[in-house]
């Protein structure tokens, strides 16, 4: 089993920065990649990033590359998503989510999700 709990969430105004948070628990977390995917109201969830643990590979949406960046803090099994430049249209509902399997962490289907966190951001 693992958890996963997002935080870091809020309203910011166009142009700003966030740092979201997934604090990762359970056994073997270092076995799992981490993705966060971000939900538009009605729509799907969409691929943002991803990070395997293991390694350290990184994965980008290349839309949103330039913009983001994910990366680990090994002591507190912690993964964030920094969004800097943000924009009105990057409101969305941020989930994380594991899985043991890359492409699937990283293609939606991810064994485990968080609760996810509101981003909005104002024009």
């Amino acid at each position: 089993q693992v958890r996963l709990v997002e935080s870091g969430g809020g309203l910011v105004q166009a142009g700003g920065s966030l740092r979201l948070s997934c604090a990762v628990s359970g056994r073997t977390v270092s076995d799992y990649t981490i993705a966060w995917f971000q939900q538009f109201p009605g729509k799907d969830r969409e691929f943002v990033a991803a990070l395997t643990l293991s390694d350290g590979v990184k994965h980008y949406d290349q839309t949103l590359k330039g913009r983001i960046a994910i990366s680990r803090d090994n002591v507190l099994d912690t993964v964030y998503l920094q969004m800097n430049s943000l924009k009105p249209e990057d409101t969305a509902v941020y989930f994380c989510a594991a899985d043991l399997d890359p492409n699937m962490a990283v293609a939606g289907g991810g064994a485990y999700w968080g609760q996810g966190t509101q981003v909005t951001v104002s024009s």
